[in-house]
């Protein structure tokens, strides 16, 4: 037996006791006649005793041990004189009576700290030592803890989990795929699912009215923090539904999930209409946490002389309240910040709502107290309050704005610690034209139905009218971070036919690209709807941090590298032929 007990089990009832525990040294400290070596699991971190005076060749074998060797210590559990309460064990420690090392260990290239001194690529290279730190260990037990309550909450409500293909047909919508040459159909490919997007539109065909599953999905796309090309989702679907059903189940999901595993009790989530997110926060992942709503100025800011309100389509405005205190720096910092490339912004004004009632703007050459009193009306600001002002294209300017509201809540620590404000938004358009391309793109997903009182318009109207069509769609948004998104599904041959010529399929490639799924409409689909939770994501904005890297045990870097195995490699010239490869192997070219 490696071990009796964790390394964070043993408390003061259990003095007296003999006992085995098996870890990791966390470090050693030669006191002389007394060695103490702090043992570590998973489960926390037990002080054990070496003394010189009881077994010297013992004591002298505990001087001689690294840090992450892998001991087994046999001893008996007593009280310590000097207690610990920072850490659970911290009220007992062990005499040690037996020491063996099952392993030793190389110096770790960085410290197994809580706060390590090794930068993020030193430790994704040597992953399985970073995954033995505490903030890490929390993260993966609290990404287990979280799939076994959703797999708990959603068997109570009668969902089935149904595992889907890996392997499937690449499709041209949606994100890049990857791609998997197949061995025995020379010159083909499979792809990696970006979704079980068919699949579980089809178990609705089948009649498993209600499945789930946390799945594994892929998409070759350009990465951030919160984006991973392997990702995982809580991936729904329900049959003989509407919207309602879908939010309510998914809603009380999130409360389950909150309450269980962060003791957190939220309240019902507000609704907002997609287009009310954007003109409000220039956003339709709106955080709620941060006030300062967006604020049209047109009517008392254009028409002044000043050239560059007047020939914008938008003049909008935040109230950021009680930093009128902001120095020219910090607001030439704050304009610096929108001009950049990724905001792409021209400029920013600002109006100090000073405390005797006087108004101080970058534009007081064009606007005087007067003029500026009525913005001050017109965004509720009061003495102390900051303006901050762009224009331009209107679509533009409320986004650059609405990313401006963001920077200033971090920058100025304007956001709640330990808050969390959900909201579903709701009615997206259904497709987005695109200059470049000259088409329609799904906002959402080919699959989408329009709004029940859209299907006529979608079937019948002229280009314009195809703009303005809104989706029965919704997304789960909580602290401005997407969870989920979903939708009511076009489960009517016609209709998906008329979406995929709006997308610009034509009939034969619609045809060979959905076919499948189009045809087994005919055969008696019930209406049904769904929705698909982030669960990397889902993890990370339950505890408050923005990567979801750390809550993956394996994750990639920022170029999709796995740097600890060394992936994506080569693979060797026999392989390639194998496959049927065009490429050039050993110089020659197949």
């Amino acid at each position: 037996m490696f071990r009796t007990h964790n390394c964070g089990e043993l408390r003061l009832a259990d003095a007296g006791n003999d006992v085995t525990l098996s870890g990791w040294v966390q470090i050693g400290r030669d006191f002389g006649g007394l060695t103490f070596v702090d043992l570590r699991d998973r489960y926390g971190i037990t002080q054990i005793v070496f003394d010189q005076d009881d077994n010297a060749e013992l004591a002298d074998r505990a001087r001689k041990l690294g840090r992450e060797f892998v001991i087994q210590v046999k001893g008996t559990v007593r009280e310590r004189t000097n207690k610990n309460p920072n850490r659970d064990t911290g009220n007992i420690e062990i005499i040690a009576s037996e020491l063996k090392v099952l392993n030793k260990a190389k110096t770790p290239p960085f410290t197994i700290e809580d706060d390590t001194d090794g930068g993020d690529e030193l430790r994704m290279q040597y992953r399985y030592l970073d995954l033995r730190r505490n903030p890490l260990q929390e993260n993966i037990i609290f990404r287990s803890k979280l799939a076994l309550s959703v797999r708990a909450y959603l068997g109570g409500k009668e969902f089935l989990e149904i595992e889907t293909p890996f392997l499937i047909k690449s499709t041209p919508e949606g994100a890049r795929d990857f791609v998997v040459p197949s061995r025995l159909n020379e010159g083909q490919f499979y792809a990696l699912p970006q979704s079980p997007q068919t699949f579980k539109q089809l178990l609705m065909v089948a009649g498993y009215d209600r499945y789930f599953q946390i799945v594994k999905c892929f998409r070759d796309e350009d990465l951030r923090a919160d984006r991973q090309p392997e990702f995982t989702q809580i991936d729904c679907e329900m049959a003989f539904v509407e919207q309602e059903d879908v939010l309510n189940t998914f809603e009380g999901l999130t409360k389950h999930v909150f309450a269980e595993l962060k003791g957190i009790t939220l309240g019902d989530f507000p609704r907002m209409q997609y287009d009310d997110a954007i003109r409000l926060y220039g956003s339709d992942k709106p955080d709620l946490r941060v006030g300062m709503e967006l604020v049209e100025l047109n009517d008392v800011a254009q028409n002044q002389g000043f050239g560059v309100f007047d020939g914008a389509e938008l003049v909008v405005a935040i109230r950021v309240p009680g930093k009128a205190d902001l120095t020219r720096k910090q607001l030439d910092g704050l304009t610096n910040w929108v001009k950049r490339p990724q905001i792409g912004a021209k400029g920013l004004v600002y109006v100090k709502c000073n405390a005797d009632g006087t108004y101080k703007s970058s534009v007081d050459k064009f606007f005087d107290q007067e003029k500026l009193a009525k913005w001050a009306e017109k965004t509720g600001a009061e003495a102390g309050d900051l303006l901050l002002v762009i224009s331009g294209e209107d679509e533009k300017s409320r986004t650059q704005l609405g990313n401006l509201r963001l920077h200033v809540a971090k920058e100025y620590d304007m956001i709640p610690a330990g808050t969390f404000k959900p909201l579903w938004v709701m009615d997206f358009p259904l497709l987005e034209w695109d200059e470049d391309s000259k088409r329609f793109h799904a906002m959402h997903h080919p699959f989408t139905s329009p709004k029940k009182e859209e299907v006529e318009r979608m079937l019948t109207g002229d280009h314009d009218t195809m703009k303005s069509l809104k989706a029965d769609a919704y997304d789960l948004v909580i602290n401005g971070a997407e969870i989920g998104g979903g939708s009511v599904r076009i489960y009517d041959r016609a209709l998906q036919e008329k979406n995929f010529e709006l997308l610009g399929f034509t009939p034969q490639e619609a045809e060979e690209q959905f076919g499948f799924l189009m045809g087994a409409f005919e055969y008696g689909a019930p209406p049904h709807a769904g929705i698909a939770f982030g669960f990397d994501r889902l993890c990370s904005v339950m505890n408050g941090q923005s990567s979801i890297r750390d809550f993956i045990a394996f994750p990639k870097n920022n170029q999709g590298r796995d740097v600890m195995i060394d992936a994506p490699a080569t693979i060797d010239g026999g392989q390639l032929r194998e496959l049927s490869l065009a490429l050039a192997v050993e110089g020659e070219t197949e």
